[in-house]
């Protein structure tokens, strides 16, 4: 999959950038459709998915996470794990034979008359690239929100959750009250931790799942999960958790709670790494630093440089409204604007198939 024997200067039409499932999805559009591209990825293909919890299943079902027009199959015809679709996209790039650079991170984004130069910095070390146009096709999880408290960076405090057998038997403080938070907790406390939760509201999310709500407040209710209903965490040590009481997120007169605790998971969300678009000179624009892009091309304030995929919409979603099911419509707007033609397809067969009709953007 990797190409090593690129020499310094290499010249493309498209320069893509991020190997998720939308840059090879779109990857897929531009070798159909003839046109020559490079395409660059700063770990591996599918990389955030590939951090994700073991065995976590997707919400999406999967006629909505196909790309490329290639079905997802599976013996239980229900959704999907991370794993599972990780293997899905190694078969794309199989199948499709795309050459993606992996473990290659781009630097530098330079426009001019002629196009753009890219500096990357490649396992065998820098490299440079010409291409007429950009697609910068990255996620929106780069790196988690800090809460900057006393004790964040302690060995037995992460923001990452991998697997419910590291908390067994031993006592976990979740802080968060989405999905993610919620989901970590109920699965680590059937895999035999003592768990506790801990969020700034006074319910969870309107967004948590509808199968789990219900599982993770039998459990508060029982006993057997503690929930620390609006606090924060304000310190943290190797022995215990300040939580402080708030009100509508800020404290309040109130003794602070004392939680001692073995480990602390922070799932407070991550946010989008949007360096590469300063670099290239794209305006982000308002608190959550949206690109400013045309919405029927896709195409930033920058001529020829294009975004797909989750970071249109800003560095955070504090309302979750791009997901893989929905970025497709990015792919078809680009390969439209570039070649003049939508793809040939991007969902599967009709019958199971979500996505906008190809043939409105082939109306005019």
């Amino acid at each position: 999959m990797n190409q090593h024997n690129h020499s310094s200067g290499l010249s493309a039409e498209v320069a893509i950038i991020g190997a998720g499932p939308i840059g090879l999805e779109l990857a897929v559009a531009l070798k159909q459709a003839g046109v020559t591209y490079i395409h660059l990825e700063a770990k591996q293909i599918g990389y955030t998915i590939s951090w994700w919890p073991r065995q976590t299943n997707f919400f999406s079902t999967s006629e909505r996470i196909a790309i490329a027009g290639v079905p997802i199959q599976n013996n239980h015809q229900g959704r999907i794990t991370g794993e599972d679709y990780l293997a899905y996209l190694r078969a794309i790039v199989e199948q499709f034979d795309l050459q993606v650079n992996t473990y290659e991170t781009v630097t530098m984004i330079e426009s001019s008359e002629a196009g753009f130069t890219l500096k990357t910095e490649a396992l065998t070390g820098p490299r440079t690239y010409h291409a007429k146009r950009v697609v910068i096709a990255k996620g929106d999880m780069d790196m988690p929100n800090r809460l900057n408290i006393p004790g964040e960076d302690l060995p037995h405090v992460t923001h990452y959750f991998d697997d419910p057998h590291t908390y067994f038997r031993r006592r976990l403080l979740v802080i968060g009250g989405r999905n993610s938070a919620v989901e970590a907790a109920l699965r680590c406390w059937r895999a035999g931790a003592k768990v506790a939760i801990s969020y700034r509201r006074a319910v969870f999310s309107d967004r948590v799942k509808e199968h789990i709500r219900p599982d993770v407040m039998a459990q508060i209710e029982n006993g057997t999960i503690t929930y620390y209903s609006a606090t924060v965490p304000v310190e943290i040590t190797p022995h215990h958790v300040v939580l402080q009481p708030v009100r509508d997120g800020r404290p309040i007169e109130a003794e602070p709670i004392i939680h001692p605790t073995d480990f602390v998971l922070l799932a407070t969300g991550f946010r989008a790494d949007m360096r590469l678009y300063e670099l290239a000179g794209v305006e982000l624009e308002g608190v959550r630093g949206v690109p400013h892009f045309n919405p029927e091309t896709m195409e930033t304030n920058v001529p020829g440089l294009y975004i797909a995929g989750t970071t249109a919409a800003g560095i955070f979603q504090d309302q979750y409204r791009l997901f893989i099911e929905n970025s497709h419509e990015h792919v078809v707007k680009i390969v439209k604007a570039i070649t003049g033609r939508p793809p040939e397809r991007i969902g599967t067969i009709p019958a199971r198939n979500y996505e906008l009709a190809l043939e409105k953007f082939d109306a005019n």
